[in-house]
């Protein structure tokens, strides 16, 4: 017969319990935290809330139930819209951001990662309110007459020579004199 030492069951025990998943480990935390997040936003009641939300989006969406926030319909030059919600304090920067973010999360969504230049459409576009072009970054919407619920969209946007940093015949101008011939 084999003599085998016989183990002691409060050191298997332990072994057990070590190897096994440390449940208050931060990354089962995150994976149950992530999961219950998931499960939250297939309620339709919270359909608004973006797919990877951040926590100013939640508070915007909470002030927003409480009144203190307001909802903007932005319509798009194609004819489609999309809601972006925003406080009541908001000026014109804070709705360029919201509009930045809700774009590049539908571009997101539908194609995959895409880069769109803002630089480009904040030069070439604007958005405006009962025909009034919104230019102003620091203005608050609410000086614009923009209420919960309002309207606002795309328009073309020509910059008058007046207010444009730099023209092109200057720089037409400079480079033009580097080839002449002293």
């Amino acid at each position: 017969m084999d003599s085998k030492p016989e183990e002691d069951p409060r050191t298997t025990t332990s072994a057990a319990v070590s190897t096994a998943p440390e449940y208050n480990s931060s990354s089962v935390k995150k994976a149950r935290l992530e999961s219950t997040l998931a499960a939250l936003l297939t309620d339709p009641v919270l359909a608004d809330v973006p797919k990877k939300p951040m926590l100013s989006d939640v508070d915007t969406l909470i002030n927003l139930e409480l009144g203190s926030a307001m909802r903007l319909t932005v319509l798009k030059l194609d004819g489609t819209s999309f809601d972006v919600a925003l406080m009541n304090t908001a000026t014109l920067k804070d709705l360029k951001l919201a509009v930045k973010k809700k774009v590049n999360e539908m571009e997101e969504s539908r194609m995959g990662h895409r880069q769109i230049s803002w630089r480009h459409v904040w030069a070439n576009f604007c958005l405006s309110h009962h025909n009034e072009k919104l230019l102003d970054d620091n203005c608050s919407l609410h000086d614009y007459g923009i209420r919960n619920n309002s309207q606002v969209q795309f328009i073309s946007y020509v910059a008058s020579k007046a207010s444009r940093r730099h023209q092109g015949s200057r720089k037409h101008r400079f480079f033009h004199g580097l080839n002449r011939k002293s």
